[in-house]
């Protein structure tokens, strides 16, 4: 057996057997995969043998240039975020050259410049690099609270255990790196999903018509790597036209990865959109990757980008700037290399006027921007729409063949307002399907809705809720002879969509005091 010399030094025990000591904090440090769980009991064990308040297991990030604590134990105590400390290229090479364990003295100059990162005029630190196959890991860190609580016979017992403690910190960067990287599939297998189902195609509705010039704009600005701002009313497809200049673009074989700016809380924005490291804050247990990193090689689309609060917008000004991000906790600027694809159905120059937008931002956005007509500036787009629709929703409604449009339906949807564009327009189809199965398209749910928004005011002594029959009747005949442009006999003329014959329309006409439009 092996047995610690000056005995006595170590709790008062006596002499320490090193053999038992090995077992004993191997079994300790290799108890659990979680490292904090492992390292607490070994803490607890080391308490008898040391003076002891914390322990520490560090790893040497080369990436960051930075030690990175990945455990931080103490006695009896929550532990508080593990901080990142950065070093400079002299101490990082001092750090990483040591090779047997030594006590931090604050008369050491290195140990002096590394001192107000780790309090050492406070506190007595004993350091154990650990090393797997010849490559510099990382080390752990016994501290005492007050100065020169250890000496040298400390650290010979302490370096008794190196390999257990470099066995532990090497499973437990393999466990991180395990972690991160389901992480990371987790996060880029929803994202792809999300964006494979809201892929449409080549093709884009309209594309030959009431989305002409729109269609001529991404032309000419697909190929190239800008930023593209996309202006509109809420439901008009910016998501559809931003899809098209990133399928269009070199970029194609790469994410394209879409940000609703007003759908994440303010306290997690910048966690979302630039990523976090481990420690950075209570609860971030892992480091993650924000949405900008997982865009590299490709487009993120940051849908109403109004809604952004200022601080986002400061880190965002920079990413267009310097294309490079920095992680929530983090010291190094990462490079990225993406295409920003910006919209919102916001003035932005007004919000520039209230302060509630930067200036600065919106020059940097507004390089190319493209506005997309509302829905009723276009209604030669809804037929083509519409079918579209109907085919959609009745595959994800699960019905085998799509039901057939009413001669006439379309006439009745190009004459509504449609204030909310093809959004609504989508959602409309997919209600007349699940209404309507088996049967024809009619969407007179449309007529019933315009005549609620002009029905005329009750007379004194109406019943809540109705109308007299022959106002009824006058407007909605009114209704339908505006939708078919004051036509009555022929396809798509009001007597077709009423279901009556010509005749009995103009009679019924005659006795209501309609006058409208052409009578033929």
């Amino acid at each position: 057996m092996h047995f610690a010399e000056n005995p006595g030094l170590f709790g008062g025990i006596g002499v320490v057997d090193r053999a038992e000591f090995f077992k004993q904090v191997t079994s300790r440090i290799c108890s659990s995969l979680h490292i904090e769980v492992a390292l607490r009991r070994t803490l607890e064990y080391l308490v008898d043998y040391f003076p002891l308040d914390e322990l520490y297991l560090d790893i040497l990030d080369a990436n960051l240039g930075a030690i990175r604590r990945i455990a931080n134990v103490k006695l009896g105590e929550t532990l508080p975020p593990k901080p990142i400390i950065p070093l400079s290229k002299k101490l990082w090479t001092w750090v990483a050259g040591k090779q047997v364990p030594f006590i931090m003295d604050v008369d050491d100059p290195n140990c002096r410049a590394l001192s107000p990162l780790v309090k050492l005029e406070e506190n007595s630190d004993l350091v154990l690099p650990l090393r797997i196959e010849e490559n510099r890991i990382g080390h752990l860190v016994l501290r005492a609270y007050g100065k020169g609580k250890y000496t040298p016979a400390h650290a010979d017992l302490l370096a008794s255990a190196v390999e257990p403690f470099a066995i532990a910190l090497a499973n437990a960067l393999a466990h991180e790196e395990v972690v991160k990287y389901q992480d990371i599939l987790l996060d880029d297998n929803r994202f792809l999903k999300n964006e494979l189902f809201s892929k449409v195609g080549d093709e884009v509705i309209g594309g030959n018509s009431g989305l002409c010039n729109v269609m001529e704009m991404v032309g000419q600005v697909a190929p190239l790597n800008n930023t593209v701002l996309l202006l509109g009313e809420t439901g008009t497809g910016k998501e559809i036209i931003a899809n098209t200049i990133h399928f269009m673009s070199p970029r194609k074989d790469g994410p394209f990865i879409k940000v609703n700016c007003g759908a994440i809380p303010e306290s997690l924005i910048d966690s979302e959109l630039f990523g976090h490291e481990k420690g950075a804050f209570t609860g971030a247990g892992t480091e993650k990757r924000g949405r900008f990193e997982r865009a590299a090689g490709g487009t993120i689309f940051l849908d109403e980008i109004g809604e952004l609060p200022p601080l986002a917008q400061v880190r965002l000004l920079r990413v267009l700037q310097n294309r490079e991000i920095e992680r929530v906790g983090g010291t190094k600027p990462i490079p990225v290399d993406i295409r920003v694809i910006a919209a919102t159905h916001r003035n932005l120059g007004n919000m520039v006027s209230e302060n509630l937008f930067r200036e600065d931002l919106w020059f940097r956005l507004n390089v190319f921007p493209i506005t997309i007509p509302p829905l009723r500036q276009r209604q030669e787009d809804i037929p083509a729409l519409t079918r579209h629709f109907v085919v959609q929703k009745s595959k994800e409604l699960g019905i085998a063949i799509p039901p057939p449009i009413a001669p006439g339906a379309l006439e009745r949807l190009r004459g509504y307002g449609w204030p909310g564009n093809v959004r609504e327009l989508e959602n409309l189809v997919e209600r007349e399907i699940i209404r309507h199965r088996g049967g024809q398209l009619m969407f007179n749910s449309l007529l019933a809705a315009e005549a609620a928004e002009v029905a005329p005011p009750l007379q004194e002594g109406s019943a809540p809720g109705t109308l007299r029959l022959d106002h009824a009747m006058s407007l909605h005949i009114s209704t339908v002879l505006k939708i078919a442009k004051g036509k009555i006999h022929g396809p798509g003329g009001a007597a077709e969509l009423l279901g009556i014959k010509p005749g009995t329309l103009r009679a019924r006409m005659d006795k209501l005091g309609i006058r409208y439009g052409r009578r033929r």
